[in-house]
C-alpha cells in the first residue's frame, strides 16, 4: 500500500511539480517564489503522509493546488508582508474546481512561466536552469547530466537566477509577437531537455518517464497553435519526439528490463507516430535551407525508427548527420554518441582509436556511456580488458535499470 502511495507521489511530482509552481507564481508574484517553492515541496510530503492512511483523492492535482495554495496564504497571513494580502482580501479556503487543475489553463501557465524564465534579462544558462528546476522539477543532479555540470555550479546557478528573477521579472506574462519569437529558441532548448529527461531517465529506477515525454509534446504543439511561435525549428522538435515517442513499446520487454536497440522487436514500433514525425520533418524541411540540430536529430531518430532490422539501418546517413551535428555547434556528448556509427562505417578498431582519442582530449572519466561504448568496441576486437571497462561503466551509471542490463552484458 505505502510503496503504491510512494509511486503515486513520485509520479505527480515529476508531472505536477512545474504546473503547481506555474499557478501559484502566475496568482502571488514572483517576489514570493521561495515560499511557493516551499510550499509546493511541503503539499507534497503532506499528501505521502495523509494519503498514505486515506484514498488518494479523485482528482490529486486539484488537491495538490488548493492545500498548496492554502499554505501560502496562511503563511502571508502570518507575516503581514504583503498588505494585498489582508485579511478582507485573501481568497477563501475552498477546494479548487477540476478543471482548474487539468484544463488547458494549467498548460497556459506552465507556457507563461517557461517564457518568463527565459526573460532576456538572464543569462541563456539561467534561463534554462531556471525553467527546468521551476518547471520540469529536475534535481541539481538531473540538471547537472543535462548540461554537463558540477552540481555545485548548478546550485549556485540557480540561486543566482532565482535572486535576479525575483528582482527583474515580478509579474509573470507571456510576451507578443517579437517577444515571443524572440525567446522562441530558448524555449524550444528547454522543451527538449525536457522531453530528453524523460526519454533517457538519468537516475533512479526507470529508463523512461513517458508522462514527462507527452508533457513536453503536449507543450510543443500548444507553441504550434500561436503564429509567432511557428517555426521550422519547432515543427523538427516535433518530428523528433514523435520518432522518439514510437519506439517507447519496444524499449522495455515482459519484466521491464531495458532492450537496447539491438534487440528491439520493431513491430512495437508505432508507425502512426512515425508517420506523423515524418509530416512535421517534411514541413520542417519546406521552410528552411539550413538544417538545425533538431533537424538533424529527428533524421538519426528516423533512419533508426524506419529500419527492418538493426543491420539494415542506414549507418552512413546516420554518420552524416552526426558529422553536420557537430559542425553546427560542437557538443562532447554528440562526439561520444557519433563513435558508433563511426564504428558501423569503418569498424571497431578504427572506432576504438577515435574514442581513445576523445578520451585525451574530454574529460569523460565519470561518463557511464563512455566506458560502456568502449567495452561494445572492445569486446568486438577481442580486447580482454573490456569486461574491466565495462565494470567502470556500471559502476560510474546511475540509473538502476542500466546498471541492471549491463550486468547481464557482463554476465553473457
Amino acid at each position: 500500500m505505502q510503496q503504491g502511495i510512494t509511486h503515486t507521489i513520485e509520479h505527480l511530482f515529476r508531472n505536477e511539480y512545474g504546473k503547481l509552481v506555474a499557478i501559484l507564481t502566475n496568482k502571488f508574484g514572483t517576489t514570493y517564489l521561495e515560499g511557493i517553492e516551499d510550499a509546493v515541496q511541503d503539499t507534497f510530503i503532506k499528501a505521502m503522509r495523509i494519503w498514505g492512511y486515506q484514498n488518494v483523492p479523485d482528482h490529486p492535482t486539484a488537491w495538490l493546488v488548493r492545500v498548496a495554495n492554502n499554505a501560502i496564504i496562511d503563511q502571508l497571513r502570518r507575516t503581514r508582508k504583503n498588505q494585498y494580502y489582508s485579511d478582507a482580501t485573501i481568497p477563501e479556503d475552498r477546494a479548487y474546481d477540476h478543471e482548474v487543475a487539468t484544463c488547458k489553463e494549467i498548460t497556459d501557465s506552465q507556457l507563461k512561466m517557461i517564457f518568463a524564465c527565459c526573460d532576456p534579462v538572464l543569462s541563456a544558462e539561467q534561463q534554462i536552469i531556471l525553467s527546468l528546476k521551476l518547471i520540469g522539477g529536475f534535481s541539481n543532479k538531473e540538471l547537472a547530466e543535462a548540461l554537463l555540470k558540477k552540481e555545485e555550479a548548478v546550485a549556485k546557478a540557480f540561486t543566482r537566477a532565482k535572486k535576479r528573477f525575483k528582482e527583474q521579472v515580478q509579474i509573470v506574462k507571456t510576451p507578443v509577437e517579437m517577444g515571443l519569437q524572440s525567446r522562441l529558441f530558448i524555449v524550444l532548448h528547454v522543451i527538449y531537455l525536457l522531453f530528453s529527461e524523460g526519454y533517457a531517465t538519468t537516475s533512479g529506477s526507470q529508463i523512461l518517464k513517458k508522462d514527462i515525454c507527452y508533457e513536453a509534446m503536449r507543450l510543443a504543439l500548444l507553441l504550434r497553435e500561436n503564429k509567432y511561435c511557428q517555426h521550422p525549428n519547432l515543427e523538427a522538435l516535433i518530428a523528433l519526439m514523435c520518432f522518439h515517442a514510437a519506439r517507447f513499446d519496444a524499449r522495455m520487454d515482459d519484466e521491464g528490463s531495458l532492450v537496447d536497440l539491438e534487440h528491439q522487436d520493431r513491430s512495437k514500433y508505432s508507425q502512426e507516430l512515425i508517420q506523423i514525425g515524418l509530416n512535421h520533418l517534411e514541413q520542417a524541411d519546406k521552410t528552411t535551407k539550413f538544417p538545425s540540430n533538431y533537424h538533424l536529430e529527428a533524421a538519426v531518430s528516423y533512419y533508426h525508427s524506419s529500419a527492418k532490422n538493426f543491420e539494415a539501418t542506414d549507418w552512413k546517413s546516420i554518420l552524416k548527420c552526426y558529422d553536420l551535428l557537430l559542425r553546427n555547434q560542437y557538443s562532447p556528448m554528440v562526439a561520444l554518441n557519433r563513435i558508433l556509427p563511426y564504428g558501423k562505417v569503418h569498424g571497431a578498431k578504427k572506432a576504438l582509436v577515435s574514442l581513445r582519442q576523445l578520451g585525451k582530449t574530454l574529460d569523460f572519466s565519470s561518463n557511464a556511456l563512455f566506458y560502456a561504448i568502449k567495452a561494445e568496441l572492445e569486446h568486438e576486437v577481442g580486447t580482454v580488458t573490456f569486461k574491466k571497462t565495462l565494470e567502470r561503466a556500471i559502476q560510474l551509471s546511475n540509473n538502476e535499470l542500466v546498471k541492471a542490463h549491463l550486468k547481464k552484458k557482463l554476465l553473457r
